[in-house]
């Protein structure tokens, strides 16, 4: 089985409007941005510990968590 078919598909929605250069920062991610001006994340991690990883450079940002979210793939 291939490492991709094991990644999981997270969305994160942050406060505020994140620059796209965020994203290669955060590695493979999307980021867009919602009318109410939120910014929702979506990301593939391999695990909770690479999701952990990514929640933390969040935190080094200093915005405002809003949800975590695993969607279906």
């Amino acid at each position: 089985m291939d490492d991709v078919d094991n990644l999981m598909t997270y969305q994160i929605r942050v406060a505020g409007h994140l620059d796209d250069q965020w994203a290669d920062w955060f590695g493979d991610l999307a980021i867009t941005h919602a009318p109410n001006g939120e910014s929702h994340l979506v990301c593939r991690v391999r695990d909770q510990a690479a999701l952990h990883g990514l929640l933390n450079q969040i935190f080094a940002l200093n915005v405002t968590l809003l949800s975590v979210a695993r969607q279906d793939d």
